[in-house]
């Protein structure tokens, strides 16, 4: 795995390469100290990875990955120091299109050997995602149960790179009337997700909180998911964790929460699916769309990282692909219309 470095601390620089040289499938490709050297070593030579920090002269670790996700996307883990101190930051670099966030690894102490396994687990993951997103689709979608009867709707959305923005201006543009259930799956690490919830319930007229196991959807609350474990709902309104599937490198994964919503939720249901890497989502929103739910996805030009909304385009998964800041007022136009809930 050809790996990028984007820090201006020789010390933190030293760090990460003494990490990486455990591993003999990793090579740094070129170490850059400001976003804009980031951004053209990103043009000149993509690597499969950037490890970029947060603070630095010039152009800085958001600005960074929004502008090489716009001009040479590529994966970005963030990597710097005291991620839970720079919780607002990490998340706006999510949101312009980083896939997640490490502490910078020790050069020693007590806390070194720790660090650095738990950024190589971090590379891992994020390289699991990469491998993932080159893989051939497969498509099934799964089986029905009967409905029940509850008439409330319930909004299902899934983001991964980018999700946090977009989530914001989805979720910014709702009313605070709005008459149907949130559930939202995000890719992001379960150390970050209170945060987020937090972050996301400045942004919006709803509140936003995460999702707890037992909890039930609630018109005009957003639930957002919160373990590395899978959210689904375990029973037709009652919603739950479970580790199965053990081998998707998404976690928590979108496709089985839509699956699930597919077979156990009783009304009407409406799947969002947004920016992100890899196709995750996609065949969860076909089987939405199969059972008679309305399907949304985001296109590409609004779209940090076009990977999730366009393999469910591909899969002609969405009735509707529209730009983010117009998703909220289909949302909101769909709820309203009285429909019955999809057959059976």
């Amino acid at each position: 795995m050809k790996i990028g470095i984007v820090n201006d601390m020789a010390l933190a620089v030293e760090a990460l390469r003494r990490a990486l040289a455990a591993r003999a499938d990793y090579e740094v490709l070129w170490v850059a100290s400001d976003g804009q050297q980031a951004l053209d070593f990103c043009v000149a030579q993509r690597p499969d990875i950037v490890l970029m920090d947060l603070v630095m002269p010039n152009v800085d670790g958001i600005e960074a990955t929004r502008r090489i996700m716009a001009r040479a996307p590529c994966a970005i883990l963030i990597v710097t120091v005291d991620v839970g101190a720079n919780a607002w930051r990490v998340y706006e670099a999510m949101g312009a299109g980083a896939l997640d966030a490490v502490d910078t690894p020790s050069l020693s102490g007590p806390d070194a050997h720790k660090s650095i396994a738990t950024l190589i687990a971090k590379i891992d993951s994020v390289a699991a995602l990469v491998k993932e997103r080159h893989a051939p689709n497969t498509a099934a979608c799964a089986p029905r149960e009967r409905a029940g009867t509850r008439d409330m709707p319930l909004v299902a959305i899934g983001a991964s790179a980018g999700g946090p923005a977009a989530l914001a201006t989805l979720l910014g543009g709702l009313p605070k009337d709005f008459g149907a259930a949130i559930v939202i799956v995000q890719h992001v690490d379960a150390a970050f997700a209170a945060g987020m919830a937090d972050w996301l319930n400045q942004q919006s007229a709803l509140p936003v909180r995460i999702a707890r196991d037992g909890d039930r959807p609630q018109a005009g609350v957003a639930l957002l998911a919160a373990t590395d474990d899978h959210l689904h709902l375990k029973l037709p309104n009652v919603l739950g964790y479970t580790r199965v599937p053990e081998e998707t490198p998404y976690r928590p994964s979108v496709d089985v929460f839509f699956h699930s919503v597919v077979e156990r939720w009783p009304a009407r249901a409406i799947g969002v699916l947004l920016t992100g890497m890899g196709r995750d989502g996609a065949i969860g929103l076909k089987a939405m769309r199969t059972k008679g739910h309305h399907t949304i996805a985001q296109n590409e030009a609004t779209s940090a990282v076009y990977g999730m909304p366009k393999a469910a385009a591909a899969l002609n998964a969405a009735a509707e692909i529209l730009p983010l800041p117009r998703i909220a007022a289909a949302l909101a136009g769909a709820v309203n219309e009285r429909q019955p809930p999809p057959a059976t």
